[in-house]
């Protein structure tokens, strides 16, 4: 096997990269794998059996198909194996999507519980803060203080006054 040792251009550059767009085949991908699941398939998968068998075996003048369930066969078979790969990869994709989802949701979670811690703290330094305010209380005695000591200061100034 020959080994490459060009390394002008990355790998995945060369011809087969240009064959498809990866994103336009998935988003094809998940269109049919969505419309192998509806009923509308179903029905029309059925008719077109239905009328293949009713050619084939009923109608012998209208048989386009020598062993009439061979070749019927034959194209489940091939729609079978392109289906499994489109839905896998449609799978695949829903996965990914979801995996980018769950990751988006982690954040938000964690920036909202930041944000959630922040405001705690935030709701205790306040409370901390409304505990050491000084109400009417704290207030009052020390005036009371005051007022005993300006009379006092009063009353010896008046003693000292009347001496």
């Amino acid at each position: 096997m020959a080994r490459r040792d060009d390394l002008s251009s990355p790998r995945g550059t060369g011809l087969s990269a240009h064959l498809y767009d990866a994103e336009s085949f998935g988003n094809t991908a998940e269109k049919l794998a969505r419309f192998f699941g509806t009923p509308r398939y179903l029905v029309i998968q059925t008719v077109v059996v239905v009328a293949w068998i009713a050619i084939n075996v009923a109608w012998v003048a209208l048989r386009f198909d020598k062993y009439p369930f061979i070749l019927l066969n034959l194209m489940f078979s091939t729609q079978a194996a392109y289906a499994a790969p489109l839905i896998l990869l449609a799978q695949n994709r829903q996965a990914d999507r979801d995996k980018a989802e769950v990751e988006r949701d982690r954040e938000v979670n964690a920036r909202a519980l930041a944000e959630a811690e922040y405001l705690a703290r935030e709701i205790a330094a306040v409370r901390l803060a409304v505990e050491h305010k000084a109400d009417r209380e704290d207030v009052i005695e020390p005036l009371e203080r005051m007022m005993a000591m300006l009379e006092r200061l009063e009353q010896r100034q008046d003693a000292g006054a009347e001496d």
